[in-house]
């Protein structure tokens, strides 16, 4: 009678060579078949576990508002001006410090919400300027005109269409934006 073609251990780490007794036998003993099976059952779970959070993230998703879109989208807008100007200092001041960055609007959002997340609108500032100075605003245009030129800041400064966007826009803006800041931050790693 022939023998059976040796076979290699497909359980994890293994990789022994040996006769099969069973057909279909994939692994060389019952403590890599332990193995195996318990390598599988980790993977089934994980994978359940996965599906499990891809359903809540639906649903979480289904139940937020206009509103909660917005604010997800202003903060990848704020996070790609704070990786854009990472190197840059403060818009209003100047300074170069340790402290808190934050992406700090010369027209305010509330007053002008079209521009929001438009990139001339928005730049590093600290938080001093931004919080406790209501944003340094005469130093802010002065740098802004010299950062931009003065064009741009009169555009900026001028009327605008109100925007109408819609949660699909929203969301685009969002994945945007977080696309952007990802790549600044890995061409500066």
């Amino acid at each position: 009678m022939k023998e059976p073609k040796q076979k290699k251990c497909k359980s994890k780490g293994c990789g022994v060579l040996f006769a099969p007794t069973r057909p279909m036998q994939t692994v060389c003993s019952v403590m890599c078949a332990v193995l195996d099976a318990r390598i599988k059952r980790e993977q089934a779970e994980t994978k359940k576990r996965q599906e499990q959070r891809r359903k809540d993230r639906e649903t979480r998703d289904k139940l937020k508002t206009r509103a909660d879109w917005l604010k997800e989208a202003q903060a990848a807008f704020n996070a790609y001006i704070r990786a854009r100007d990472a190197d840059q200092p403060c818009i209003s001041c100047g300074r170069h410090h340790t402290g808190q960055w934050h992406a700090g609007h010369y027209l305010s959002r509330g007053a002008r919400p079209e521009l929001a997340m438009h990139p001339d609108n928005c730049h590093k500032q600290c938080a001093p300027c931004n919080t406790h100075l209501s944003g340094n605003l005469v130093l802010y245009r002065v740098n802004l005109i010299n950062k931009i030129g003065l064009d741009r800041v009169e555009w900026l400064e001028g009327p605008h269409e109100p925007l109408k966007l819609t949660v699909p826009d929203i969301k685009a803006i969002r994945d945007k934006y977080r696309a952007l800041a990802k790549q600044l931050e890995k061409e500066t790693a």
